[in-house]
């Protein structure tokens, strides 16, 4: 049989585009010499590029996955999902490479769409009796009734762009002063926005894949923060300390874990996700679910498999693996 075609999709239309593409570098180099063709997908809004391993490039249709090799047309047989935000992580990409029937190897259409948009994923997570923060949610153009969220949600609390990444449009306020001036920069992100009261406990990250039908749970990372909560500089200029594994109490971490695997079955998530949790007053609160962690030198997925025991090369060689057979078995 022959080696599959591989593109690793990177770019995208948000702020976290050049993440993005360190991510995308860190796949690339990893499987480069270990199949036949491996080649960047990069994803702008306006035009879809090719490149090979020696940095030629060629603009393709967008919303095609045809391409010239040495002469001849050829097409990817899997895509590696390395696609932070928009079009990547939303659940756009997946729904194309679902109508040309190419795997990937994140979530399809729905759910991706469904947990990239936190107001969504939040709502579902209560359903299923999973704690959460008290939030309250606004519109782009709607009027803040600011006494009833200091009554609901009162102070500390974060105002969140709805459909956003690595922490872009996200605000910790500590006054009306503050909250007035988040808004119009939470809404330069996205045009719907979360407003959730701030937790107090301790943050962990919790890595889960799912490889040749196995779910697996990665060592548990505790977020301990310089600045005043997570934010892009704690998480990618090296400005908070992660410790993996954290160091819980046993029953922390079983309700952590038993939690993390539940969201990750009945919410039908696939490959390598990250969800992020508050422990207040010992019970692990829901904050977010990523379903395209990054994958950079600095991310917190590559720290929990080297603690695992397994390498990027095994972890990106199972996804791929995983998302050919899981198109194989449905048709």
């Amino acid at each position: 049989m022959s080696k599959p075609i591989v593109g690793i999709a990177c770019h995208g239309f948000s702020s976290e585009a050049q993440i993005s593409m360190q991510s995308a570098q860190t796949v690339f180099e990893t499987i480069a010499h270990h199949y036949a063709k491996v080649y960047y997908l990069k994803i702008t809004e306006k035009r879809w590029t090719v490149i090979d391993r020696h940095g030629k490039e060629q603009v393709i249709p967008i919303g095609t996955f045809d391409f010239i090799d040495n002469g001849r047309k050829k097409r990817f047989s899997v895509v590696f999902n390395a696609l932070h935000g928009s079009p990547g992580e939303d659940g756009k990409l997946a729904a194309t490479l679902e109508l040309a029937g190419i795997p990937h190897t994140s979530c399809n259409s729905y759910t991706a769409g469904l947990t990239f948009n936190k107001r969504d994923c939040i709502a579902i997570a209560r359903r299923m009796g999973i704690p959460t923060a008290v939030s309250m949610i606004l519109d782009q153009g709607e009027t803040l009734d600011i006494v009833q969220l200091e009554k609901k949600l009162g102070y500390p609390c974060f105002v969140k762009a709805n459909r956003a990444g690595s922490s872009f449009g996200v605000y910790k306020v500590h006054n009306r002063k503050e909250l007035e001036t988040s808004l119009p920069k939470a809404f330069s992100e996205d045009t719907q926005l979360i407003i959730e009261k701030a937790l107090e406990g301790r943050e962990v990250s919790v890595g889960v894949v799912r490889i040749n039908e196995k779910i697996t749970v990665l060592p548990i990372t505790e977020i301990i923060s310089q600045n005043d909560f997570f934010d892009y500089a704690a998480k990618y200029e090296g400005q908070s300390q992660e410790i993996t594994p954290a160091d819980l109490p046993p029953t922390w971490k079983e309700k952590v874990h038993t939690i993390a695997i539940e969201l990750y079955d009945k919410m039908g998530l696939e490959g390598i996700t990250r969800s992020e949790f508050i422990f207040h007053n010992g019970t692990p609160h829901l904050l977010e679910i990523n379903t395209v962690p990054g994958m950079t030198p600095a991310s917190i997925i590559p720290q929990q498999c080297q603690k695992a025991n397994i390498s990027l090369l095994d972890l990106f060689k199972g996804l791929i693996t995983t998302a050919l057979k899981s198109n194989t078995s449905t048709k």
